[in-house]
């Protein structure tokens, strides 16, 4: 009788170490802001350099490529009304691209884009590999590069989202190298996810900007590659 006992013991030990192990190295996929507006394919407002049918092409067949090897894909989407204040178009007297003071803060003018409910608000990617899209900048009065919270702190659902499912690692890229992709990684680093970024993946605004935003996402101790490589990824 001891001896089954200690049998079921062990056995019960083995597999609470095999699920926390299988927790611990588990990775996701975050796809930063590939819609409609941010690429030259569709002619969009905020359209970033290098963002044709191709580059959403090769980032659909990378994705699905990470979806089919049991990865669990996320994605962010700009989901602005229309009255938000990053737009141009909602300050008199002011044009696309000035920097404007709103309290503390610096705020960024853009071209209307990402307009809730709009053809170019969506997702380019194959939606049916998404486990979540996650939705920000929702709050007329704040921006928000970051997939995780808008610039007054707000925070979205992308933490919880991915703690739920057991993730401790996230890969990301998309749009844009020095904004939207650099703020998800960042925080994601913060919120204490081991993060690597995939450069070939994504896009910058500016090379000078992007240049930066990879040397300061470094900083942070986020990994750089060059192009995806999934041992580089599993080793990390």
């Amino acid at each position: 009788m001891k001896n089954v006992i200690m049998l079921i013991c062990c056995a019960v030990f083995l597999i609470a170490f095999t699920d926390t192990t299988f927790c611990e190295e588990k990775t996701g996929v975050i796809v930063v802001d590939v819609q409609g507006d941010f690429t030259t394919w569709k002619k969009g407002s905020l359209a970033v350099t290098g963002t044709d049918n191709t580059f959403v092409a090769k980032v659909q067949k990378s994705t699905k490529k990470l979806k089919d090897k049991g990865y669990i894909i996320f994605g962010t989407q700009d989901w602005h009304p229309a009255d938000h204040i990053s737009f141009y178009t909602n300050h008199p007297g002011k044009n696309a691209f000035e920097a404007i003071k709103i309290g503390e803060r610096t705020q960024v003018l853009w071209p209307p884009h990402c307009i809730q409910g709009t053809e170019n608000a969506k997702v380019l990617v194959d939606n049916n590999l998404f486990l979540a899209i996650v939705k920000k900048g929702k709050d007329s009065a704040y921006d928000s590069y970051s997939g995780f919270q808008d610039d007054g702190g707000q925070k979205t659902e992308l933490t919880q989202v991915l703690k739920r499912n057991g993730i401790k690692k996230v890969v990301v890229y998309g749009i844009a190298t020095d904004y939207c992709v650099k703020a998800t990684a960042i925080d994601a680093a913060i919120a204490g996810f081991k993060v690597i970024v995939i450069d070939s993946l994504c896009r910058g605004v500016a090379p000078d900007t992007s240049t930066k935003a990879l040397e300061e996402m470094e900083k942070k101790g986020i990994l750089i590659l060059k192009k995806l490589d999934l041992d580089k990824i599993k080793q990390f």
